[in-house]
């Protein structure tokens, strides 16, 4: 049996995701509250959660800053950000502060079963669509820090340029096999080669990083 706790302070929406995931993804139970304190409540008194739905703007949140205090306290509870937001960066920094999926509340009934399962087999989702072309790409403060060295980049081969884009657009192992007829082991053995060569610590950073890449560029030299 499979627990997710699902947190946001609308009572419809929260009505409507817990009937949905409980209909959609098989021996799931979820169990629901209404705000920060209560998730940390909850997941206290319940051991056995496997997943956590956060709103990004419930009270108690102060924003992002929510998902440290939810990861610093069960660091073992994967967190998926629930949220009407679809600006890239906030998206993007929902990750470095601990998420490891975001789904927007305009998301298809089809994206949030993926996006759930996907989180479940132990990967992270990022929407696709907003980290390929959505939302804000205002630079931040920290931007030098997500930059990689261009002679990085150029050291990756054809192969592992194409399956770093698709790490860049948001894309699971299984999809990027799928799009580039590559056996599931061979993307995992690139996204390895990938992190390494880059010098990141896992995908999500790669992806902050690939923001401002012209992939185009370095292809056209492969």
């Amino acid at each position: 049996m499979v627990e997710i706790l699902v947190a946001d302070d609308h009572p419809l929406f929260q009505y409507a995701i817990t009937d949905f995931v409980e209909r959609n993804i098989p021996d799931t139970k979820t169990i629901s509250c209404i705000d920060l304190e209560e998730a940390l409540n909850t997941a206290e008194e319940n051991p056995n959660i496997d997943l956590v739905l956060l709103d990004l703007n419930m009270p108690g949140m102060d924003g992002l800053n929510g998902i440290v205090r939810f990861r610093n306290q069960f660091p073992e509870i994967p967190i998926v950000i629930v949220s009407a937001e679809e600006d890239k960066n906030v998206v993007l920094q929902a990750f470095t502060y601990g998420a490891v999926g975001f789904i927007t509340k305009s998301s298809s009934c089809e994206q949030i079963v993926g996006a759930l399962q996907q989180v479940l087999s132990g990967q992270v989702y990022l929407p696709p669509d907003i980290i390929r072309n959505g939302g804000s790409t205002k630079p931040k403060e920290d931007s030098a820090q997500q930059q990689i060295d261009p002679k990085l980049i150029g050291a990756l081969t054809r192969r592992q340029l194409l399956v770093f884009e698709c790490i860049a657009k948001g894309k699971s192992n299984k999809q990027i096999a799928y799009e580039l007829n590559i056996a599931e082991t061979t993307v995992k053995a690139h996204v390895s080669a990938i992190l390494t060569k880059l010098n990141v610590h896992n995908r999500i950073q790669a992806a902050l990083c690939a923001a401002s890449i012209d992939f185009n560029q370095y292809l056209m030299r492969n």
